[in-house]
């Protein structure tokens, strides 16, 4: 049995935040995780094409705020704000509560947010577009927004084949056991009409040096430490992170790698 630990849970209290605020006591600590289940699940479904990347959810003496980060926010506000209305109102009948706030946050780099690529590649796929140009892309738009390194895996019938299969696609590095790598994941599922494709999606932002504020909010409106820190780019020209990949192997190695044709000579 693998022995995987979730990339986010396993930085919880170090470099990342909770994405619920609250405090329960023993009577109604159940009531309010599965109250939590059930907004994240209603607003997964009722905003499917909004772009949402995580919803942060807490909750203050009888009032309840959340916070919905997302790539596109024009179309969770609606026109003259009248969308965010109906949901507040919808979501008053599901909780139960009268003093619901909804606040949108913006994510400027959406090609670094895990959740956002994997969701994009799975509309992609649904759409019935190579899944190997889908992931291809999504990793040169990562990397070229300045991510460390980014590591796709697919599984399932992919391009429609009889027997399901997984492939992984990786460029740059993305060391899942350095806890003050900045590690955002994701796993999103695609709805084939042969059956479902999963998604997982591993990007690495760069490394966590100094002291973070683990309020999620904090770091996804700041855009300081949403690309990868300072100096994230030099780092990664530095190291070289490209090279390392063709040398350990691939495709590209065989055209023109280094002394390869005079090998074969």
């Amino acid at each position: 049995m693998g022995q995987k630990a979730n990339p986010i849970g396993n930085r919880l209290g170090i470099i990342r935040g909770w994405e619920s605020n609250w405090y329960g006591s023993k009577k109604d600590y159940a009531g309010k995780l599965i109250e939590d289940h059930k907004i994240r699940t209603y607003l997964n479904a009722r905003i499917n094409k909004g772009g949402i990347s995580k919803i942060v959810i807490e909750r203050t003496l009888g009032k309840l705020i959340i916070t919905i980060h997302t790539s596109k926010p024009g179309i969770i506000i609606g026109k003259g704000g009248g969308e965010v209305d109906r949901i507040k109102e919808e979501l008053k009948k599901l909780t139960g509560k009268d003093d619901v706030q909804i606040n949108i946050l913006e994510i400027r780099r959406p090609e670094l947010d895990a959740m956002i690529v994997g969701d994009t590649i799975a509309r992609q796929i649904e759409n019935r577009i190579n899944f190997k140009r889908a992931t291809k892309m999504a990793i040169a738009s990562a990397l070229r927004m300045g991510a460390e390194g980014i590591k796709i895996k697919l599984s399932g019938r992919l391009a429609g084949a009889e027997i399901a299969r997984s492939e992984e696609f990786k460029q740059g590095r993305v060391p899942l056991h350095t806890f003050r790598m900045d590690i955002d994941y994701a796993n999103v599922f695609a709805q084939t009409v042969y059956g479902k494709i999963g998604i997982k999606v591993w990007i690495c932002k760069g490394e966590v040096l100094a002291k973070r504020d683990l309020n999620p909010n904090i770091i996804a409106g700041g855009g300081k430490n949403e690309g990868g820190g300072v100096g994230g780019d030099r780092r990664d020209d530095r190291r070289g992170g490209d090279r390392r990949d063709d040398r350990r192997g691939g495709g590209d190695r065989r055209g023109g790698g280094r002394g390869g044709d005079n090998r074969r000579n």
